[in-house]
């Protein structure tokens, strides 16, 4: 069994949710009453956020790049950061990690690609739905990525860094976010919708949504480091 290692912190809620998920799937998969080997590396969120703010990458990806080294030091065979927002940065990191990391972006992917959808609407933080991760990502594969209106946007991000990192999940917000995939459904067409926010799956639980499919990258995420810790 490989031991996995987690980038967490950003944010603590989604840390938790991967932590228990990994825990969850690992001990369906091999039913002996084992527990997974797992190095968690909880990291500052918000010297993370300041450094995507102030598009300062190389600073971030030295910083990325020294925690992730503390992970291959404890141990760890191979790695996942348990956030979306710091995919900005994946392919320099994945270049100069000690160990083999695996991408969020690259597992929704194959995951759209699985389930033949062509066209996906994505939320997230304001950096991941307006960076271009995702879209050159899933564009390899045919895969149109639509986002949210600039205001729309505004408002994603702001319940996500007010609310959901600090495990507010409201009914009201909920909603709000509801209508935003009912508004992409009708007007651009979108065939599903990818959860780019490890803590969106916690206020939008669900599966999907009057026919428009969820892909939950935090489940997907989890599926593949599972896979690859038995494989």
């Amino acid at each position: 069994m490989k031991t996995l290692g987690i980038i967490g912190g950003i944010g603590p809620e989604s840390t938790i949710d991967y932590y228990r998920q990994i825990i969850d799937l690992y001990r369906q998969r091999l039913q002996d009453g084992s527990y997974p080997s797992i190095i968690i590396n909880s990291v500052d969120m918000t010297a993370m956020l300041y450094m995507i703010e102030q598009n300062e990458l190389a600073s971030l990806t030295d910083y990325l790049l020294g925690e992730i080294q503390k992970l291959a030091a404890a141990g760890a065979d191979f790695g996942l950061m348990a956030s979306n927002s710091p995919h900005i940065v994946f392919d320099e990191l994945s270049h100069q990690s000690p160990i083999p990391l695996l991408s969020i972006v690259e597992s929704a992917c194959e995951e759209a690609k699985k389930l033949g959808l062509k066209r996906v609407g994505l939320f997230g933080t304001r950096f991941s739905m307006q960076g271009t991760y995702y879209p050159h990502t899933f564009a390899r594969e045919g895969i149109t990525v639509i986002t949210p209106t600039a205001k729309e946007q505004a408002y994603i991000h702001e319940k996500y860094m007010s609310e959901l990192v600090n495990g507010i999940f409201l009914p009201e917000t909920r909603d709000k976010l509801l209508d935003i995939v009912e508004r992409l459904q009708e007007h651009d067409y979108i065939e599903g919708l990818i959860l780019g926010g490890t803590e969106l799956p916690l206020i939008l639980p669900d599966n999907d949504w009057e026919g428009v499919p969820f892909l939950n990258t935090t489940k997907i995420h989890v599926e593949r480091a599972v896979a690859q810790m038995l494989g």
